[in-house]
């Protein structure tokens, strides 16, 4: 077989498969890992997936000018938000100045980018997605907006802005928001966890999983565990456990950003408990850019010490670790165990205490 990038290091991003246009590029997912295969009897040799391939051409990112902590001054944006709202307040100030906004959003069952310019579509940019999207399509259609002279802000993971950088080139139009991102799973991964419960994601129209600090997944607003139980796909995400093989060489996992402003949670916070209840984000910006965004936006800001920052959020200094045991997931769910059960057999300590909290809230239940 002959890859785009080097074998299992493929991160998904998918700008290769968007500007072939001889469709000769198609992502194989083996739950571990992610490949871009070319069928080389319709390859034509342009060399335009190469080129493209942000793994291939890693984008230089720079370092933080500016770094603050903070959310948006709109209740209701932060109440549903996983954090602060910073995101989609500064969304919400981009369109009504006319702008477009790309960024991923869960339709039909699928996470899936789309782009928005209208104030009532805001909503759908809450929540954290700890699963990875499908951009098929995003970087042409991001690509044509900025052909129109049009304002475009790209909201997505580091390895998607770096993409969509290489895909359009420098253009003033093109304003971006990277995720401190923790690595992303498989989405098949995730639908071996919810058919346990008889859960489908083609019938579900709303999933969440998060609800600030607490992690739990929410099938249609109904916890698929007990509720405040970290539940075994959270589990294994958080523990960087069934993360694909690439997200563990991430090149993009450090303090130098792609995007014009970086956000994530502000872990490590001295600000008062009540307020990091309510959700408290994280904000880097790395250029002028960045800061007349923010500046703009309806946002509530204060100072934030940058190294305990970079302390608390693993991912602004080097990728995961990659956990001993996850061969052992891999082997084990690859012949359709239980999801669940092969996270207890791969995460036992962590698992423990989980039981002991399931079994705690039920009985005050």
């Amino acid at each position: 077989m002959k890859f785009v990038c080097e074998k299992d290091m493929c991160t998904g991003c998918m700008a290769c498969v968007d500007i072939c246009a001889k469709n000769a590029i198609k992502i194989s997912d083996s739950l571990k890992s992610y490949n871009a295969i070319i069928d080389e009897n319709l390859c034509v040799k342009c060399g335009s997936c190469f080129k493209v391939c942000q793994q291939n051409n890693p984008v230089q990112g720079i370092k933080p000018k500016t770094w603050y902590q903070g959310w948006s001054e709109d209740e209701y944006i932060r109440k549903s938000s996983a954090s602060g709202g910073i995101i989609t307040t500064i969304a919400k100030y981009f369109i009504n100045s006319g702008g477009y906004v790309a960024t991923c959003i869960f339709r039909n069952g699928k996470f899936v980018y789309e782009i928005i310019n209208s104030e009532n579509d805001v909503n759908k940019i809450s929540g954290s997605k700890y699963v990875k999207s499908c951009p098929t399509e995003i970087y042409s259609k991001s690509k044509l907006i900025l052909k129109n002279n049009d304002k475009l802000l790209f909201i997505g993971l580091p390895c998607h802005v770096a993409a969509l950088k290489n895909y359009v080139g420098n253009n003033d139009n093109l304003y971006t928001i990277d995720i401190v991102c923790h690595g992303s799973p498989s989405p098949k991964l995730l639908d071996k966890f919810l058919n346990q419960y008889n859960i489908s994601l083609n019938n579900t129209k709303n999933i969440s999983f998060r609800t600030k600090t607490k992690y739990g997944i929410s099938n249609d607003f109904k916890y698929v565990d007990v509720k405040g139980v970290c539940d075994n796909y959270s589990l294994a995400f958080v523990n960087s456990l069934i993360s694909t093989e690439n997200c563990y060489k991430c090149n993009y996992a450090q303090i130098n950003r792609v995007a014009d402003i970086t956000v994530g949670d502000s872990w490590g916070t001295n600000l008062a408990v009540e307020e990091q209840k309510k959700g408290i984000s994280l904000v880097l910006i790395q250029n002028d850019k960045g800061e007349n965004l923010v500046k703009n936006s309806k946002l509530k800001l204060f100072n934030v010490d940058l190294n305990n920052a970079i302390e608390a959020n693993e991912q602004l200094r080097r990728p995961a670790i990659k956990p001993k045991s996850r061969q052992k997931f891999f082997k084990k769910i690859e012949n359709d165990r239980s999801f669940n059960k092969i996270v207890n057999y791969c995460l036992p300590w962590q698992s423990f205490k989980q039981n002991i909290k399931r079994m705690i809230l039920c009985f005050k239940n």
